[in-house]
């Protein structure tokens, strides 16, 4: 009889096999981070802010940003974001970053001053825990262009950082099928709708 089908399984002889996808079915794959940009000039300008006051996620996107070669630039206060914004000359922020939970930069009421002043030229992307389901519906109710789990926010931050941090002619961004689908009636509305049609304070 042939055995040779239990030395596959052996493996090196510790007890763990060798594990082959079945025939039909794709190997599991780890995911890849996109390509860093060209290294960032002294002089070059961010087009991408952060309202993140959380220490771990400000070193997570810090570091990503790093590894990209993608200048992000952390803001406190809407004044705050207004002076460096004016250092940017005319040109408008691609992303902004909102930790929705950040008490001191008051996502709500600043979100749609935001989306009132830059129009559709900017998107802007909020995070909070999964459970928060009454702030996310506010967040989109205000302007919010995205709302992710911090998980989800986490496993998309390369692509997210690489796509607003590039020239305007390199925006690609790949999202997983659940945060797709539950992100795309928003995404549609905002990319689909007039130009003069944004959320406006009451």
């Amino acid at each position: 009889m042939d055995h040779s089908y239990r030395a596959a399984l052996a493996g090196n002889g510790n007890g763990q096999g060798a594990r082959r996808p079945r025939p039909g079915f794709a190997a599991p794959f780890a995911p890849v981070d996109p390509e860093p940009l060209p290294a960032l000039r002294e002089d070059s300008t961010s087009r991408i802010f952060a309202f993140v006051d959380d220490l771990f996620f400000a070193a997570k996107i810090q570091e990503t940003a790093r590894k990209l070669n993608v200048k992000v630039e952390f803001a406190k206060s809407d004044k705050d974001l207004a002076e460096r914004m004016l250092q940017n000359g005319e040109e408008k922020p691609s992303l902004i970053i909102f930790d929705l939970n950040n008490a001191n930069a008051k996502p709500l009421t600043l979100i749609p001053k935001l989306k009132a002043k830059l129009k559709k030229g900017t998107s802007i992307i909020g995070f909070l825990s999964h459970v928060q389901g009454d702030l996310k519906q506010k967040a989109h109710e205000v302007g919010c262009d995205m709302v992710l789990p911090r998980s989800a926010f986490s496993q998309n931050l390369p692509n997210l950082l690489r796509r607003h941090g590039a020239p305007e002619d390199e925006s690609d961004m790949v999202l997983p099928r659940s945060a797709f689908s539950q992100n795309l009636p928003n995404l549609l509305r905002r990319h689909g709708a007039p130009e003069d049609e944004t959320p406006t304070l009451q």
